[in-house]
Order: C-alpha cells, then structure tokens, then sequence
C-alpha cells in the first residue's frame, strides 16, 4: 500500500518520530511524503521516502492529484489545530478528495496509531481486494 505523509511545521518532529516507532509496519509498505517531512522521516526513521516538492512549495498538492488517480491507500496528516494556517481551505480540499476515493485519512496522532496498528493487522486489506474505481461515489 501506498500511504501518504504529510506534517506541519510543529507537527514534523512528532510525525517522524511515529514513523520510526512503526517502522516494523511502515517498512512494509510505500512511503510519500511532502519534501521536509519526508527528509526527516528518512533521517529520524531510516524508512525510504519519495519525497515530492514542500508542502508550501504545492507538495501537498501533488500529493492531494495522487489521490485523486488513487495512487495512494491512506492519508497521515498531522495538523496543528491551535494555529490558523493561510491554506486551511486547501486543507479541507485535500480531506474532501480523501472521502470522495475512500481513502482512510488520520489528522492527529491517536487516530495515525489507530490506522497503522489495522494496517498491521490487515483491517485496510479490501483496498488492494476492491479496485479503487469501485470504491468511488
């Protein structure tokens, strides 16, 4: 599977730091990631990244484009939701694509630990059973 990284600024640390505790998870599957966060989560977690272009620079927009070719099978996304960020609409926008091609998508850490242990465990299964153009609304 294909799951898909991206973390703000005071988020980025906490997000690497998950990947290395899951690693024995994470290493089993594809990594992407918006550019920062996914060079920290090669450095803190040892894990291989395709690292796309900085979340401010449009990476997270080519992550959202990979979704909606559903490339990819789940969404990490840590947010910080104390500070109001300028692309909070485009946020949203990212959310929006994620429910339109069922894609399993966590904006905080207990609901990221949640999705990765069902990975572990095989619950997310039926996205590799189900061809994705079935699974559309």
């Amino acid at each position: 599977m294909t799951i898909a990284l991206i973390a703000h600024d005071s988020k980025k640390e906490l997000m690497a730091d998950f990947c290395r505790a899951y690693k024995h998870i994470l290493s089993q599957h594809t990594l992407i990631a918006t550019g920062t966060t996914g060079h920290l989560v090669e450095e803190k977690a040892g894990l291989p990244v395709q690292k796309f272009m900085s979340g401010s620079l449009g990476g997270d927009q080519q992550i959202m484009t990979r979704i909606a070719c559903n490339e990819v099978d789940m969404l990490l996304f840590l947010r910080d939701p104390i500070s109001a960020k300028p692309n909070e609409p485009f946020e949203m926008q990212l959310l929006r694509v994620c429910d339109v091609h069922n894609v399993p998508a966590a904006t905080n850490i207990a609901t990221a630990e949640m999705l990765v242990l069902g990975l572990g465990r095989g619950d997310l299964d039926w996205r590799t059973i189900i061809p994705p153009q079935q699974l559309q609304v």
